[in-house]
């Protein structure tokens, strides 16, 4: 993933502290009660990485098996598969039944919108296309999470009225949460505010992506009790500084928890996929000696984990 990547040497002068909360997030879970029993998912953006093979997935692994294994790791995708072709309900059963049959502890396909409808109609002229979208995925049933809505840094908040219109055209209990990255969007309170303020109003997520270059994309609002983190982390080399940006995110989490946010997504990236399952398990380990959930670890072949630099002591 390249979105946010730098230099080594821009790398070593950014401040990766966590912005304040935005003014919607205290909006959102003003008067709530912790939730008795908040939900954690935690994964990545790709199940196809043959680098994982001998390292999660077992010798000798077919590609056409690695669904099979990753579920057996993580209990959550943000499926980018479909972002490059539209569903195909065939398919969709498919993989859905590779995650009855493989996952342990329950699995859900967090599904990107496909590049036709945000990136080629831009969100206009859409219904048809997205049609066929929420059919394909629906074929995932009770292993259906929420879908990720990804604008390009070209769609700026002139086309707000653009972005509200489709929303309102969508299924109002679509679970969903929306991601955009033209800075006017965070840089401009005139733009910023009724943003957060309509995803309120229509119950859609508002996704934050935590980039080592793109710092203002970590708004930090909440604009329904749950949370759609995409974390990019810079890789073995620095993997002591990832490690402490997910503390950080620890600490946060722990803070909207108390005040009654309700499902955690945390997706992990890196820009060499190769070091995601290591930074992924720490998140693991930390979430749920902090956070109280009950994710299980990774099972690294040979009982080694990456060789994780510190066990997750934030308190």
């Amino acid at each position: 993933m390249d979105f946010g990547k730098v230099t080594t040497d821009e790398l070593q002068r950014i401040d990766f502290s966590l912005p304040a909360d935005g003014e919607q997030t205290a909006l959102t879970l003003s008067g709530k009660p912790a939730a008795k029993t908040p939900a954690f998912y935690v994964g990545c953006a790709k199940w196809g990485r043959k680098e994982w093979v001998n390292m999660i997935y077992p010798p000798k692994t077919k590609e056409a098996n690695f669904l099979d294994e990753y579920v057996k790791h993580f209990n959550a995708i943000e499926l980018n598969a479909v972002f490059y072709s539209l569903p195909k309900p065939e398919q969709i059963r498919k993989w859905k039944e590779k995650a009855a049959l493989n996952s342990k502890n329950g699995f859900l396909f967090c599904p990107k919108f496909s590049q036709s409808i945000t990136h080629m109609k831009r969100l206009k002229g859409a219904e048809e296309v997205t049609d066929v979208f929420l059919s394909g995925i629906s074929e995932f049933g009770e292993y259906l999470g929420p879908c990720f809505l990804q604008m390009g840094d070209n769609f700026g908040p002139k086309n707000k009225d653009v972005l509200t219109s489709y929303l309102e055209s969508l299924p109002a209990d679509l679970s969903m949460f929306v991601e955009l990255r033209n800075p006017e969007w965070f840089s401009q309170e005139s733009n910023r505010k009724p943003l957060f303020e309509g995803l309120a109003r229509l119950n859609k997520g508002a996704a934050i992506t935590d980039a080592s270059g793109r710092r203002d994309v970590i708004h930090m609002e909440l604009t329904i009790p749950e949370v759609f983190i995409r974390f990019v982390g810079n890789g073995a080399e620095f993997k002591a500084s990832d490690e402490a940006r997910i503390d950080e995110w620890v600490k946060r989490i722990k803070i909207w928890l108390d005040l009654g946010l309700e499902k955690v997504y945390f997706f992990l990236h890196q820009h060499d996929e190769k070091d995601t399952p290591i930074i992924a398990n720490y998140t693991i380990k930390a979430f749920n000696k902090h956070l109280g959930s009950k994710i299980p670890e990774i099972n690294f072949l040979g009982g080694k984990d990456g060789e994780i630099t510190k066990d997750p002591q934030l308190f």
